[in-house]
């Protein structure tokens, strides 16, 4: 016999929980179902090398959940079922090879003291851009929290264009196409400054000289310096943690290692669900928090041009996720780079692009982008007392391996690329830490792979859940009229990083999603 709910969600990740809560507290019964045995995706925490070292899986970084709508209107609630964050007044900074560093700080005056070291002109360029910064960021955080449908979109344009008038709107839209390589040199003179901010287009498939990628290094660094960094307390699923015992505390249910075999519907409407284990779950609305290519499973023919843009749907190069349970924090050149939370080691622009070409042509990158997360330097809980976790995501390590850059690695499937293919990370992060290597006091690699079968939406290890270029991203993600999350039938919808705004914490998809069903 089925259940009767008013929506029932396909997965349990940050986006498909924020529409749970959000539905959930307009009155409406919800049932969410993951197939891993604990909630969350990408965002969860665990302890994956030894004991009381608390790691977070894959993302660490917080603050576009902290700073999102979402988390305004529910902040208070989620808080009560636990959900607390940790402050980071230094956010990132780029270590370089002589051992000097450049990073973003909330003190003005320490970042402007940083860059100086590097260009006194390019000082004075970040001091201009941090005090146009509050007027630039109702345009971007409206454009990114704007949804996707002709009536949001052209009410936002026509605020653009009053606050802006038609050269700033213009400009906006130049800006908006531009690569982070044409905006940074245009703007800064010191290739460290530039390395510094572009290492964050890597974060979201935007090597230096992909059109549409300007807009990351500019907005991660004025908001590091306006508004820091925020990390969960005791690890990212605490975020997790607080929205599915809100959920609950509503009545929804929330059922994890419950696979999802298959949506019903009858190719105009969607009626529900059947679980893995035969029981049949009917629901008002369908909400599937699937990557594209995984939706025809689930659901069979929808219409040929969704279903041939599902199949097109293009996931960027994948991640490799190395988990270092350390005795002491890395013996870095300069000491000053062990009280930031981020630190990329991607030296240069001509560096990142040679690793995104090469990741790109399925290769493994000679010398690939490390960032290493230092959570336990501003929340010591993670790790018992003297010692440390580091989070370190190798970027860019190809899903599908056609061969090694620097001609050493011989495999070519990850069950043996990916130890040699750890070590060249490790060796790298040694090179700029001399010694860190006798610190670590036991590690955890996780390969493109076991990304995947963890979390089936990290396709190839893509974080990301698809590439973020021009063709697949504003009204074309995940593809053209239905970047609102809609499907070629009715109650049936996407959410997740794959439909628009995107990756990353801020549950945009979700929140947006949810208003809509709701009716706000």
């Amino acid at each position: 016999m089925g259940v009767e709910f008013d929506a029932v969600c396909i997965g349990a990740g940050h986006n498909a929980l924020a529409a749970a809560v959000h539905l959930s507290a307009r009155g409406k019964r919800v049932a969410v179902f993951e197939q891993a045995p604990v909630a969350g995706g990408a965002v969860k925490s665990g302890e994956y090398t030894l004991p009381g070292f608390r790691h977070d899986w894959a993302a660490m970084n917080l603050s576009l959940f902290a700073g999102s709508p979402f988390f305004k209107a529910y902040g208070a609630e989620l808080a009560q079922h636990g959900a607390e964050f940790v402050p980071v007044s230094r956010p990132f900074a780029t270590a370089f090879a002589d051992g000097r560093f450049c990073g973003v700080s909330t003190d003005l005056a320490e970042t402007t003291a940083n860059i100086a070291r590097y260009s006194a002109k390019d000082a004075e360029t970040w001091k201009t851009l941090v005090a146009g910064f509050g007027a630039e960021a109702p345009h971007l955080f409206g454009l990114l929290g704007c949804p996707m449908q002709f009536r949001a979109s052209a009410y936002f344009m026509f605020k653009t264009l009053r606050g802006k008038g038609v050269s700033g709107t213009l400009d906006l839209g130049r800006f908006l196409m531009q690569s982070p390589r044409d905006w940074l040199t245009q703007t800064f003179e010191a290739p460290e400054v530039q390395a510094m901010l572009g290492a964050w287009g890597m974060h979201l498939d935007y090597g230096p000289d992909v059109a549409g990628g300007a807009l990351f290094p500019y907005l991660e660094g004025m908001a590091g310096q306006a508004f820091g960094m925020a990390i969960g307390k005791g690890g990212a699923d605490v975020i997790v943690k607080a929205m599915v015992a809100a959920i609950r505390a509503r009545g929804g249910v929330v059922e994890t290692g419950t696979p999802v075999a298959r949506i019903l519907h009858d190719g105009k409407a969607a009626r529900g669900v059947q679980l893995a284990d035969g029981r049949e779950v009917t629901a008002a609305q369908v909400i599937a928090g699937i990557a594209p290519g995984a939706l025809n499973r689930l659901a069979g023919v929808l219409s040929p041009r969704f279903d041939r843009g599902m199949a097109d749907f293009k996931h960027a190069p994948g991640t490799m996720m190395i988990h270092l349970a350390l005795n002491d924090l890395p013996a870095w050149r300069d000491p000053a780079l062990a009280t930031y939370a981020y630190v990329h080691l991607a030296p240069s622009l001509d560096q990142m692009a040679r690793t995104y070409a090469q990741a790109q042509a399925g290769l493994l990158p000679d010398e690939p982008i490390l960032v290493v997360g230092q959570p336990t330097v501003f929340d010591p809980s993670r790790a018992p007392e003297g010692n440390h976790v580091l989070w370190v995501q190798v970027r860019m390590a190809p899903g599908t391996i056609r061969g090694d850059a620097k001609g050493e690695i011989t495999a070519t499937d990850w069950a043996g690329a990916a130890d040699p293919f750890s070590e060249r990370a490790l060796a790298i992060l040694e090179s700029y830490a001399p010694g860190t290597r006798a610190r670590i006091l036991a590690r955890r690699v996780v390969p493109p792979s076991e990304l995947e079968a963890d979390n089936p939406n990290l396709v190839g290890g893509d974080q990301l859940c698809g590439s973020h270029h021009l063709a697949q991203h504003f009204v074309f993600r995940p593809v053209r009229g239905h970047a609102d999350g809609s499907t070629p039938i009715k109650n049936l919808h996407l959410t997740g990083a794959a439909v628009w705004p995107g990756a990353g914490t801020g549950a945009g998809s979700g929140y947006l999603l949810a208003q809509r069903l709701a009716g706000k």
